[in-house]
């Protein structure tokens, strides 16, 4: 059964002050599943000052016995996977298997990230001089401020949350009002698990309203947001303003190159299960599929033919391969890209169009013969719309994959060790997967370049973000 969720704050389950709250709707049919408490000013200023609180004695609590709750936490996890994934699907659509993969990545995210905190390694420098001791150390930033999306529920938040946990630092985690109760459980797991209280915020409301009032307070000391670029830039701005640190993990438009000496049917596989799991609705799916001209056709009917195959549905119904987009104005924001490019003159070889009914359904898209100056050329779709795109040489192909201002995942399938290496020198991305769907895993790094972010949320960089380097020097 889907529950009303509250705010956590200071250890307490609880509604807002003020008795707000938000609707939250099922995407598979638009009707209400139950309410979200929407915090005010007064529940912001309580979570500030408990994570103030909870800053100091989660600091002091050695990294040994932070790294003994948040094993815990993950075992949680893995124990209450089927109920979490129920809730997951309900509210954000994504098929029953994909909700309860996320819960179960999300506790190997808490592991890796708990063991990593117990090597946060400071240094001993060499002196100059005798008698000098010289000491780097690696102390906690302080409280966060993490804001996430509705895409990734819990996957979003684990990232942020663990990392700073591991660290020494306390959150205030604004998780997303369209997809609250995952989130919440993913929160619940760890105050079971024994964090004190204040350590852990959990807030929802307006973004705008809470971003603006947490980023700039004295008490936040690092930031650290998942979504759009131009909010993500805005975000950042206000951050830089405040002298906050600032990790922004933001849009992309990834390229999937195929050469034509690739094993095409094992490409085609990868990359339609990669471009409409979760709806297409993932910060790093491939959505610009450029494809060398010897095997353009044959990668084509193929990659049609497997879409053609993907059952769409309600994601709690057994053989539904995709669920509806996570919210409503998702899908005339997709609709929109499609007929701009219909419109311009594209070919759309499969779905195309809205399915009518009750629910935010979009079919499995696959459209070709496109062009630089179609919206969707340059625009995230974020949507389950794979766009086809002929190329002959490798110079030609590395220019398509670096013109856009975005840079955060990018894919290629060759057999050639020299293709390789130059894809690895050329191409302009955070992260870039050759041959197989390599990307996510907790003790890689994850984060984009140029107008897609800075910073990284896996590997040992993810705590790197959460630490401030103090050097102590002493004579005597």
């Amino acid at each position: 059964m889907y529950s009303n969720v509250n705010l956590y704050i200071d250890g307490q389950w609880r509604e807002a002050r003020d008795g707000r709250s938000l609707p939250v709707l099922d995407p598979s049919s638009g009707e209400v599943l139950g309410q979200v408490a929407h915090a005010g000013i007064a529940d912001l200023d309580e979570a500030l000052a408990a994570a103030e609180r909870g800053f100091k004695t989660w600091r002091a609590t050695s990294a040994f016995d932070r790294y003994k709750i948040m094993r815990k936490a993950a075992v949680l996890m893995r124990e209450r996977a089927d109920n979490i994934a129920r809730l997951m699907t309900q509210e954000q659509g994504k098929p029953l298997a994909e909700s309860k993969a996320e819960t179960l990545a999300a506790a190997d995210i808490i592991d890796w990230l708990a063991e990593e905190g117990r090597r946060s390694y400071g240094r001993i420098v060499p002196a100059r001089a005798d008698g000098v001791e010289q000491r780097v150390v690696m102390e906690p930033v302080g409280p966060v401020a993490a804001f996430t999306p509705w895409n990734f529920p819990i996957n979003q938040v684990v990232r942020k949350l663990s990392s700073a946990l591991a660290a020494g630092c306390s959150i205030i985690v604004k998780a997303p009002e369209e997809t609250p109760a995952s989130p919440a459980e993913l929160i619940r797991a760890f105050a079971d698990a024994g964090v004190p209280a204040g350590v852990i915020g959990l807030v929802y409301g307006v973004p705008a309203e809470i971003s603006n009032y947490l980023i700039p307070h004295p008490i936040i000391r690092k930031v650290t947001f998942t979504g759009s670029t131009p909010v993500g830039k805005q975000l950042a701005s206000l951050a830089g303003q405040h002298m906050k640190r600032a990790t922004m993990e933001l849009g992309g438009h990834a390229p999937a190159i195929v050469f034509a000496d690739a094993d095409i049917e094992n490409a085609a596989r990868l990359l339609v299960a990669s471009k409409f799991r979760n709806a297409g609705q993932v910060c790093v799916s491939p959505t610009r599929f450029l494809i060398q001209r010897e095997v353009f056709e044959t990668f084509l009917q193929r990659f049609i033919e497997l879409a053609g195959l993907i059952k769409v549905g309600n994601g709690l119904e057994d053989g539904v391969g995709m669920g509806p987009l996570a919210i409503d104005r998702r899908v005339p924001a997709v609709a929109a890209l499609v007929d701009d490019a219909r419109n311009a003159g594209a070919t759309v070889h499969t779905g195309g169009k809205a399915i009518e009914g009750p629910g935010y359904f979009y079919p499995p898209t696959v459209i070709s013969g496109l062009t630089r100056k179609m919206r969707i050329m340059n625009e995230e779709p974020f949507g389950p719309v794979a766009l086809i795109i002929p190329f002959d040489t490798l110079e030609e192909v590395l220019e398509e994959a670096n013109r856009l201002p975005f840079g955060l995942a990018s894919y290629a399938f060759t057999s050639s060790s020299k293709t390789a290496q130059a894809l690895s020198n050329g191409i302009e991305a955070g992260m870039l997967s050759i041959n197989h769907l390599g990307i996510g895993l907790p003790e890689l790094p994850f984060g984009g370049v140029k107008d897609s972010g800075y910073g990284s949320e896996g590997g040992t960089e993810a705590i790197e973000a959460y630490l401030n380097t103090k050097l102590v020097t002493h004579l005597g």
